[in-house]
């Protein structure tokens, strides 16, 4: 009999982890597990949008800078299910200014909620993972392009990378693929916080190959890839995701 899956999704019910959680929900995932620390209402309209997919839908908040959090994260998740199949790190925190003009707790907070956040819940995540799981983590351009007033975000997001591959060569023997997504300019709200991004919008539809700013879902439909079976020879990778943005 085939086993139900389960996905956690961190940064769940906005943006891209929305995205991502109704096209889980659209797939073979009769329990999902959603993760969001601002914006109740959003997490409920989300909730509703995924169970109409026939899914679970457990909304958790917690904030991914603080381990205590995270701890009570997952005892509320260990009374949800005893398994989790896939496990998508999509919480993300920024502050949009020059990297010289950074402060030290703007730095901790990105680097934390990036990158200490996820390597803390993949651990949390590992004894609760049967084979053939997978781990994915939402990247950015910004970790291999620089990016004008991106903060610390660009080096928070090449530490995660970094992080994916390791994890991905200690992990393969327990039958836990990690991958990743490095995502370009995505159309969500979060854009509207990047100085002058109107200028910045305008040049990526005149210059990039593809036209036209990503959508949340693009980003989606590429999870779903790495987290099947079509993807089980991919190992420790970030998929770039930008319609041509950095070639050019």
């Amino acid at each position: 009999m085939k086993r139900l899956k389960t996905a956690l999704i961190t940064g769940g019910t906005r943006g891209i982890g929305k995205a991502i959680s109704l096209h889980f929900a659209k797939k073979d995932y009769h329990n999902l597990i959603l993760n969001y620390l601002q914006n109740d209402t959003e997490a409920e309209i989300t909730k509703k949008a995924v169970e109409m997919h026939k899914a679970k839908c457990h909304i958790i908040k917690a904030n991914l800078v603080s381990l205590n959090d995270i701890d009570e994260m997952f005892k509320q998740i260990d009374g949800l299910t005893k398994h989790i199949d896939v496990f998508v790190h999509c919480a993300a925190l920024n502050t949009f200014k020059p990297l010289s003009e950074i402060k030290p707790n703007q730095w901790d907070l990105t680097m934390n909620i990036n990158s200490r956040g996820f390597l803390y819940c993949v651990q949390k995540c590992i004894p609760i993972m049967p084979l053939d799981s997978s781990i994915i983590a939402i990247s950015s351009l910004g970790s291999k392009k620089v990016f004008p007033n991106y903060g610390a975000l660009g080096p928070a997001k090449a530490a995660m990378e970094c992080t994916i591959k390791y994890l991905a060569v200690e992990l393969a023997q327990k039958g836990i693929r990690v991958n990743g997504v490095t995502a370009g300019v995505i159309d969500t709200d979060s854009i509207k916080h990047f100085p002058d991004y109107k200028n910045l919008v305008q040049k990526i539809k005149q210059f990039s190959p593809a036209k036209r700013l990503g959508s949340p879902e693009d980003v989606a439909e590429v999870v779903s890839f790495l987290a099947s079976r079509a993807a089980s020879y991919i190992f420790g990778q970030t998929i770039i995701i930008d319609g041509g943005q950095s070639l050019v």
